[in-house]
């Protein structure tokens, strides 16, 4: 009988740290298994305020290594994922409950220097007086740069990778035993490869929220420095029609952001709480959505209400515990735990605490160093991921795409403006994979069969919702009918 595979490295969650790593690792040649007991991205990575961005509030606290390393991330994943990735404006208006002008223009100031900032314009004070739909006390502000990333397709794209350099991605996949036999892991799962176990020489457990879990069926003791973090977001109807995202000061000293977003809406968020951080899944409470209702309301003169949200969303965030005492100000940097067994010869086991979306690459590059594998480091920062081996030819999402657009619409004819840019955005050159003069039945809002047929082909979509929600936000526009025929459609295509 032929002996089991022996995978070099399994990494066990489908969120972006472990997508990541992943791909890192099957780029540097080694074999590598990736399980998600649910679909990629489909907790915390697609529940993010989706920025690319240094964490302008984290000067505050003092993480001045933090912020120089998301800021340089910045422009590296603009350049290997210009489709998904893309600069923003943002504006930080003066108001009287806020910081200050000087501590702002200063901390504007080390922003713009510390990052090894090129191509994203530095930041300026602006006259706010009759803009941005703001009221009318609010005059005067600064602007800065930071990007905007669609997080679950990228996500996906880190997935699709890892797979096309040699990694195996199991979905629906949860792993309920792992053990040590020798210098080998022994992963019991449910829900995928006929019941049998995976083995591999190492494991990095990027379970995100559920590291803990995943100790326990390691029998490993759990971390002492696991904080759980609820940050939840609504979307609301497009609150002003500037392009410029907004990063609102609340008098409780918090801060939330106001961004545009899906051309239609405005995205409001995030909490933090630690209260209900242990649900699963998790859902923004009624008391947080009247929260980030209020904090629009200060700002803006057409003022969102509990009953104008269209949806909301809450992912909850590991965090690696520093001991402060408010969530807000807890650490969004990462720490690995590296567990070698009795002996040199055990395998080893590395658990990911912390991170965020904006430094998943580097976070790659250090855990695969933490396991001793050195060879060909650094690779990721050269290398497009797929769809985005094309060169922006502007600072503005419409120029970048504009060229990508038209070799859509010249082959797929007949596709509306809205769909086209929609393929390009969130394909990239990919878009040209699947395009045909034939797309097939429009399913609902542009979704086309040729579309779904990639989604389910390449980009291991099952079901409806992660056609809707992960791979595009077209959940926002469909409605419980066109729902339920995607639904049928998925489990019974013929």
């Amino acid at each position: 009988m032929e002996p089991p595979f022996l995978y070099d490295l399994a990494v066990i969650g489908g969120g972006v740290n472990g997508a990541a790593i992943a791909r890192d690792a099957a780029g540097r040649g080694l074999s590598v298994l990736l399980l998600e007991r649910g679909d990629l991205a489909q907790g915390t990575s697609s529940a993010s305020t989706k920025l690319i961005h240094g964490g302008l509030r984290y000067l505050e606290h003092g993480e001045f290594s933090l912020v120089r390393e998301a800021l340089r991330e910045r422009e590296v994943l603009w350049r290997i994922a210009p489709h998904v990735v893309w600069p923003m404006r943002f504006v930080l208006p003066l108001v009287k409950e806020g910081r200050p002008a000087w501590m702002l223009r200063a901390g504007l100031w080390l922003y713009d220097h510390i990052g090894g900032r090129e191509a994203l314009p530095p930041a300026a004070r602006i006259d706010l007086a009759g803009e941005m739909g703001l009221r009318e006390k609010i005059r005067a502000g600064f602007e800065y740069s930071d990007c905007w990333v669609d997080d679950a397709r990228l996500v996906v794209l880190l997935a699709r990778d890892a797979a096309d350099r040699g990694a195996e991605v199991v979905t629906r996949c949860e792993v309920t035993r792992l053990a040590r036999e020798g210098s080998v892991w022994r992963i019991d799962t449910a829900g995928c490869n006929g019941g049998e176990p995976f083995r591999a020489a190492m494991v990095v457990n990027a379970a995100g929220p559920q590291v803990g879990q995943v100790m326990d069926r390691a029998q490993e003791t759990r971390s002492k420095l696991l904080r759980r973090v609820r940050g939840s977001h609504i979307v609301v109807p497009r609150l002003h029609d500037d392009p410029r995202a907004l990063f609102l000061q609340l008098p409780d000293g918090r801060i939330c952001f106001a961004i545009p977003y899906e051309h239609r809406y405005t995205l409001i968020g995030t909490t933090d709480s630690e209260e209900g951080a242990d649900a699963d899944p998790p859902r923004a409470s009624e008391a947080e959505i009247a929260y980030l209702c209020d904090a629009a309301a200060r700002y803006f003169r057409r003022a969102p209400t509990p009953a104008d949200v269209i949806w909301s969303f809450a992912g909850v965030r590991l965090l690696a515990d520093d001991g402060s005492g408010r969530p807000e100000a807890a650490t969004r940097g990462y720490q690995f735990e590296l567990d070698r067994g009795a002996d040199a010869h055990s395998a080893p086991l590395l658990t990911v605490l912390g991170g965020k979306i904006t430094t998943h690459r580097t976070l790659a590059e250090a855990a695969l160093e933490r396991l001793g594998i050195d060879a060909n480091a650094g690779w990721t920062a050269r290398a497009p991921l797929p769809g985005g081996d094309f060169e922006p030819d502007g600072r503005d999402e419409a120029d970048n795409l504009l060229p990508l657009e038209q070799e859509v619409a010249a082959i797929a004819r007949g596709l509306p403006p809205g769909t086209v840019h929609r393929l390009a955005r969130a394909y990239g050159t990919d878009a040209l994979r699947f395009a045909r003069a034939d797309m097939g039945r429009d399913l609902g809002h542009g979704l086309t069969e040729a579309e779904l047929d990639h989604l389910v082909t390449r980009e291991w979509a099952m079901t409806a919702q992660d056609v809707l929600w992960r791979r595009s936000k077209l959940g926002l526009r469909f409605d419980a009918a066109q729902v339920e025929a995607l639904e049928r459609r998925m489990t019974s295509p013929g």
